[in-house]
């Protein structure tokens, strides 16, 4: 059950969030400033924000829901992951470089004409805007269960609009600079918070827990058949897993503007090529992690099955020992962790949005307008897509 001190951490990390985030926002003279941080941020701090962008709250007790409902083999797709990012690395990434682009859709403009890549730019604003809805909703869903499980009735609206005032305010003001800092402030509380998870359930679980573990087969990491059919209905077999984690990778960090513009905001190629490689193995660290949560909560629960725990989906196993099992103070601490990793990938996208429309959009419209009115314009569309 949350306390009134779970309340407080969840608004003393809301109130962080935003005065640090406009802490860490600096000064503002240009789009190259909003949008590229200037072009002046560290490759590790790009390489934990794509980390934190590409990490949602489906993701933080999604991954675990996988371990508990199933196997580990859900980390082979960060092979995959790897191997299509050490592509785009050295395929895509001197391509980007070679013309000082913007944005990954001002490379088809160039090659293809400025119709393309207006198409593409729509097309990523579209499915970007519904895909963080669907993102912005599911972060809700766990956050109202726990908190009518803790006696308040706190409705949808009260939680997205919340979440989306909060992320906004800093990456209004701050621009790609406060997104990316704030990205691994953020990822670092939703890390802890799993850690935390792990500690504490592992002094839960009785004795003989990780022998029943072993023995289900549920420490199964691989899947290494050489069955064709497998591959193609496996999907955690590891071709399967491998040649589908590199695809999804190679589109998702190589021709997406939400990662490719932390790519272009790095100080160099080389920069670049170690920011987005060192992602794939801190994602490896971070399946490991949240998988791990999966596998000691089976154990904690004995195995038992979502009926007799009295649910109905694996994805809320986690949030219900974040309620019932976590000490005042930290559960609000792991629940901060799951907004955290919903603002991470909110903020991204709006900085991300509002990019592409300057941009891609409407470029001819600011070619003669001065820095203040572009960056003005760049600001009055970032609350736009919020």
């Amino acid at each position: 059950m949350l306390s009134s001190a779970d309340y407080i951490v969840i608004g003393v990390y809301l109130a962080a969030v935003i005065t640090f985030g406009l802490k860490a926002a600096g000064k503002q003279t240009s789009t190259k400033d909003y949008f590229l941080g200037g072009k002046q941020l560290p490759w590790w701090a790009i390489c934990f924000s794509i980390v934190a962008t590409e990490t949602s709250t489906l993701t933080v007790i999604g991954v675990p829901a996988v371990a508990y409902g199933g196997t580990l083999t859900f980390f082979q797709l960060t092979f995959g992951y790897l191997a299509g990012r050490v592509l785009v690395a050295i395929i895509l990434l001197p391509r980007y470089w070679e013309g000082e682009l913007s944005t990954a859709y001002e490379l088809l403009g160039r090659r293809f004409g400025s119709r393309l890549r207006r198409i593409s730019s729509a097309t990523f604003l579209l499915t970007r805007l519904l895909a963080d809805g669907v993102r912005l909703f599911a972060t809700a869903i766990p956050i109202r269960i726990i908190a009518l499980a803790a006696g308040y009735d706190i409705g949808y609206p009260v939680i997205i609009i919340t979440i989306a005032v909060a992320t906004a305010i800093y990456t209004y003001v701050g621009g790609l600079k406060a997104v990316v800092w704030m990205d691994v402030v953020q990822m670092s509380v939703y890390l802890f918070g799993a850690v935390i998870t792990i500690i504490l359930a592992v002094g839960l679980v009785p004795d003989g827990a990780f022998r029943e573990l072993s023995a289900a087969g549920k420490l199964q990491t691989f899947d290494f058949t050489m069955d064709p059919i497998a591959w193609l209905t496996s999907p955690y077999a590891f071709v399967t897993a491998l040649v589908g984690g590199a695809v999804f990778s190679m589109a998702s960090h190589g021709t997406d503007q939400l990662i490719v513009q932390r790519l272009l905001a790095c100080r160099s190629l080389a920069d670049a090529r170690k920011a987005i490689v060192g992602s794939a193995v801190f994602i490896m660290i971070q399946f490991a992690l949240f998988l791990a949560v999966g596998a000691v909560l089976w154990m904690y629960y004995g195995g038992a099955d979502l009926t007799e725990l009295g649910l109905g989906r694996a994805d809320e196993v986690f949030p219900m020992f974040v309620v019932e099992q976590l000490p005042a103070g930290l559960a609000g601490l792991v629940l901060a962790g799951i907004v955290a990793a919903a603002m991470s990938t909110l903020s991204s996208s709006l900085n991300a949005l509002a990019s592409s429309s300057v941009w891609d959009i409407w470029p001819e419209r600011l070619e003669n307008a001065d820095d203040a009115r572009r960056l003005a314009v760049s600001r009055a569309l970032t609350l736009f897509w919020t």
